[in-house]
């Protein structure tokens, strides 16, 4: 085993990789970017190199700071995690040749699986099926579409080089194409390097299932079952669970064995996975293997009871597998949830900004069930655009899928993130969705549910305002209501709000968005009163306690309204207050318009404004061209996917404020009409 492991990687799977070493009793070395100098990933290692600047080109795609830093810490091993150079033949092979270890399938490998094209002839070769398409090297345009025009509508452009949703689109017809295509390769070289695509028959009401395969150097190849990774958004995964709903031993077994024959195909080491896609009549096809270890494995640990990062670690040392395929038994049913900085209101956008306040379920192990989190990312921390939005996997395991599902409701409602959006109400409803609680699940779960999963936003609950403002009571230094009895012996000592005559009457401005609502709070004899938006005012009983995460003020608040009690975490930034019950967030406003006076207002009420930070790569309009609702003015590059700005409501164009290449900030107006 080797005593130094370089961690060519970041976040919650260099924390990951960092805590199986230390058990090993492995020393680890962490990489870092600028923007990762405070991170997760660095404390958890015993020594740490900086790369370079936030760009991961300057960065973590940098293999050569990455020996550099190997080779300056005396590591003999190190480890890709996923994403950046992880699936980069060049970088493997450039390892090996240095004299140190790659903890992973050796570079020949990764480079025939490397192109989905040449993968997928290589796979008719060794009997995998294939969905119908065109996987061929001649990548000019018109013959792409002819080739597409003959497969049959609709189909599916996919970068050859690419993974993770990016670079593919899916095209309804002939006259789509072009476009289609154009943006499918501007996407893929931005993100691989790489332009070529390849094209596929669209399946329809398909499901993405995924074979974990591990192997060693003797020649020992074995699955670990299948996950089931249909939900899915922008093609991205959103929920992963295993073993996959509905799959009987049969089907498993043929895909099991099709994903050993695909890996022995070019002659694999280490973890991989073969993803297929499923047709409801129980066909499958090769989709892609992925050569290295998923985001997802945890799920696959979960029902196995493995480490699979100790058997990468152990792999790459030269031992033989831990297991035979005989040996494996599956339990239970796990469910992995992705928590990412993204606005499912906004077509799940990347959230950009400062962590203020995180706090996560705890660990929790027991007999009939465990809730597991895997994360990189600490309160404090920035969510930048320089890298997956992600900030942790919540993972949960129970005696079959029902109960899985039901923990996971619970563990998401536990979730508060404050200063940036997230998708972990969308989650929450997706737990208690029909559909998925049925396992009618396939790709087009999330649009075919849009009603349901992404219902119009919607205000604050009463329970939230009543919420803010006891712990807006309690910032300003009001006790809450449990020290009212016994009541101080000389009521002039009292922060309770008493008067002489009785009464206290207090009006709490808030706005939701961009909606008022206001909280009238009385204080009656030895008690208060509340009432929200006009509505009959109740008995409240209040209590709060400091909740803080570095700097930040939160409340841990229970109150009683009436009968009813609630409980909820509130979070202040200034006079913002993140509130967290039940499962839900909201931000609300103190509304003091005194505070506020004389604020300015933009210039342009119509301006186009950019949704995250980003790059400008192309614009299809000019000052003076009149234009209509819905219509694309300008595409923007970030986090290495193409989001098109389209017109708000018909007008004319009067400034386009920035040019192709521009970098452009959050917010930014880029184009203004009238």
């Amino acid at each position: 085993m080797f005593s130094t492991l370089l961690i060519a990687n970041r976040g919650e799977i260099a924390c990951r990789v960092a805590a199986t070493a230390r058990r090993l009793g492995i020393r680890t070395v962490a990489v870092y970017s600028d923007a990762d100098a405070q991170s997760a990933h660095v404390a958890a290692c015993d020594a740490a190199v900086r790369l370079g600047p936030a760009e991961p080109r300057a960065s973590y795609l940098r293999g050569d700071l990455i020996l550099a830093a190997a080779r300056a810490t005396g590591a003999q091993a190190i480890h890709p995690g996923y994403g950046f150079l992880s699936e980069n033949p060049g970088f493997a092979e450039s390892v090996t040749d240095a004299g140190l270890v790659f903890v992973g399938p050796p570079a020949s490998a990764i480079a025939a699986m490397g192109s989905k094209s040449a993968a997928k002839q290589l796979m008719e070769k060794a009997g995998v099926p294939l969905v119908p398409g065109y996987h061929g090297d001649n990548q000019d345009a018109d013959f792409l579409r002819r080739q597409a025009d003959e497969i049959g509508y609709p189909v599916l452009i996919k970068a050859s080089a690419g993974g993770g949703g990016k670079g593919m689109r899916i095209v309804h017809g002939s006259a789509d194409f072009a476009d289609a295509l154009a943006s499918c390769r501007r996407e893929a070289a931005s993100s691989f390097g790489d332009d070529r695509v390849l094209i596929e028959r669209y399946l329809q009401k398909p499901r993405h299932i995924e074979i974990q395969v591990f192997a060693d150097s003797q020649g020992h190849c074995i699955y670990l079952f299948e996950r089931d990774c249909s939900v899915q958004r922008r093609h991205q995964k959103v929920i992963e669970e295993a073993p996959a709903p509905g799959m009987t031993e049969g089907r498993r077994q043929a895909m099991g064995e099709a994903a050993v024959a695909a890996a022995r195909a070019v002659g694999y080491v280490g973890a991989g996975t073969v993803e297929f896609i499923a047709e409801p009549d129980g066909r499958f096809y090769f989709m892609e293997m992925n050569t290295r270890l998923q985001v997802e494995h945890p799920v696959t640990e979960m029902i196995t009871g493995l480490d699979l990062v100790e058997w990468q670690l152990r792999v790459a040392a030269g031992e033989p597998l831990p297991a035979r395929q005989q040996d494996l038994r599956l339990r239970g049913h796990a469910i992995e949830a992705r928590i990412y900085a993204e606005n499912p209101d906004t077509g799940f956008l990347p959230s950009i900004g400062t962590v203020r306040y995180l706090e996560l379920p705890p660990h929790i192990a027991f007999a009939n069930g465990a809730v597991r989190v895997d994360g990189g990312v600490r309160a404090g921390d920035a969510i930048t655009p320089h890298y997956d939005p992600m900030i942790a996997k919540l993972i949960v395991r129970g005696d079959d899928r029902d109960a899985a599902r039901a923990r996971m409701a619970q563990a998401l409602a536990q979730v508060r993130v404050a200063g940036l959006h997230t998708n972990t109400a969308f989650l929450g409803r997706l737990m208690r969705d029909e559909s998925f609680a049925a396992a009618d699940l396939d790709t087009g779960l999330i649009e075919r549910r849009r009603d349901t999963l992404l219902p119009p936003a919607a205000g604050a609950s009463p329970a939230m305002l009543a919420l803010a403002t006891a712990a807006l009571l309690a910032r300003e230094g009001l006790p809450g209501t449990r020290h009212l009895d016994p009541p101080p012996a000389d009521p002039w000592d009292a922060r309770d709000g008493w008067r002489l005559d009785g009464r206290y009457q207090r009006v709490i401005p808030w706005l939701d968005g961009d909606t008022r609502r206001t909280v009238a709070l009385a204080r009656e004899a030895d008690g208060y009163r509340l009432a929200v938006d006009q509505d009959a005012a109740v008995p409240l009983r209040w209590d709060a306690s400091p909740a803080g995460q570095g700097g930040t003020q939160a409340w841990e608040t229970r109150i009683v309204m009436g009968d009813r009690e609630i409980r909820g975490t509130v979070a202040w930034s200034g006079d913002a207050a993140d509130v967290f019950h039940d499962g839900a967030a909201c931000q609300l406003l103190l509304d003091d318009p005194l505070a506020h006076a004389g604020e300015a207002h933009g210039e342009h009420g119509g301006d186009m404004t950019a949704p995250m930070p980003g790059k400008i790569i192309s614009i299809d309009v000019r000052a003076g061209d009149t234009v209509s609702k819905g219509q694309p003015l300008l595409v923007m590059e970030a986090m290495k996917m193409e989001h098109t700005i389209a017109a708000a409501a018909d007008g004319e164009v009067v400034e386009v404020f920035y040019a192709v290449g521009d970098q452009v900030p959050e917010g930014a107006a880029l184009i203004a009409l009238k």
